[in-house]
């Protein structure tokens, strides 16, 4: 793996970004904005999920009340999701929200940028620039000859450079993309660029099925290298799936340290036990669990407990029966009824 690339740290609410921070895992609400109770009750489910930070839309002033209702119901961090208007950025701001997220380039003239940035340095608020391939202005898509990496990257560069010169350095970039290759290459150019941290996200990745495969893609291209600093798995679905999509990847790259790593092999015709619901059942049983321990599923005790020698703990089916093992040594025989009970005893022991 390589070395983390270095970046200023800026926190939101309490949360670190950037810097040696844990990576985090950011997902949005849903609900319309004028609903304050289902939006309330979607954060919470979103924070009980793992959500490190929550982005709400405020697409006018009414929905700035969502602000305080939210600040009450959970701790995460809340984010507020700004166009156009910056008065919007403005009472978000007073409102007591952890950081905005803004595209500097469409909320006017200098001066209203000026006052964003002025009311969150006052209150040491993080602003995100977000870019993404439909928001590049029409003098770089005619330079370029359309939202290209290159075109997105000196679009952020841009707006860094505004709020720069307003002594605003408290910022987050993104450069979003439906297309992976194309936002990987985004990102790479702009870590090259300057020091903030960034929050990596493929937009508009579909249903559940594409967008895990095309952020797990992305993000993994990037994150392996150091580069990215707090992930949003955008998809189609309840957010709260995007939340545990983005903890699973975090873990298959072993960036995630508070909670488990299931490894289970693929089955082959050794296998005299039902692994998948096996495998299944303990993926469900382990939800919670913070202990960062790998945990093997494997269907035989022919290979099992040696090709998973590398897991803390692990069972191998039998016929009727499993082996209970752990760092590859075999620890004892357990009833095939009584399988996830044993290893969930164990797990607690640990």
């Amino acid at each position: 793996m390589f070395a983390r690339r270095i970046t200023r740290k800026v926190c939101a609410g309490g949360i670190y970004i950037g810097g040696d921070a844990p990576i985090t895992v950011q997902s949005m609400l849903s609900r319309p904005a004028s609903d304050i109770e289902a939006n309330v009750a979607q954060a919470v489910a979103l924070e009980a999920a793992g959500c490190d930070i929550i982005r709400v839309a405020v697409p006018d002033l009414n929905a700035v009340k969502l602000i305080p209702a939210l600040k009450q119901a959970v701790k995460a961090p809340i984010v507020a999701d700004i166009h156009f208007d910056y008065r919007l950025a403005l009472e978000s701001v007073a409102a007591g929200v952890d950081k905005i997220r803004i595209n500097p380039g469409n909320i006017g003239e200098e001066s209203r940028v000026k006052a964003v940035a002025d009311a969150c340095k006052a209150k040491n608020i993080p602003i995100r620039i977000g870019v993404n391939s439909g928001s590049v202005e029409k003098e770089l898509l005619a330079k370029y000859g359309g939202p290209t990496p290159v075109a997105m990257a000196e679009s952020a560069m841009f707006h860094v450079r505004l709020l720069e010169k307003y002594d605003f350095e408290d910022i987050v970039i993104s450069i979003k993309s439906s297309d992976v290759a194309g936002m990987v290459k985004g990102y790479e150019i702009i870590a090259d660029l300057c020091p903030y941290p960034l929050h990596l996200g493929v937009t508009e990745a579909g249903t559940y099925h594409m967008s895990l495969i095309k952020s797990s893609a992305g993000f993994g291209a990037l994150l392996l290298r150091g580069i990215g600093d707090t992930i949003r798995v955008s998809m189609t679905d309840d957010p709260v799936k995007e939340v545990m999509a983005g903890m699973d990847i975090l873990r298959a790259l072993d960036l995630k340290k508070d909670a488990p790593t299931i490894i289970s092999c693929p089955t082959c015709g050794r296998t005299k036990i039902d692994l998948i619901s096996l495998t299944k059942e303990v993926e469900k049983r382990l939800l919670g669990c913070k202990k960062p321990i790998k945990v093997a599923v494997m269907g035989c005790v022919v290979n099992g407990p040696g090709e998973a020698q590398e897991a803390d703990i692990g069972i191998a089916g039998g016929d009727g029966f499993a082996i209970l093992f752990k760092k590859g040594e075999k620890n004892r025989k357990v009833p095939e009824n009584e399988i996830v009970n044993e290893l969930m005893k164990e797990i607690e022991l640990m």
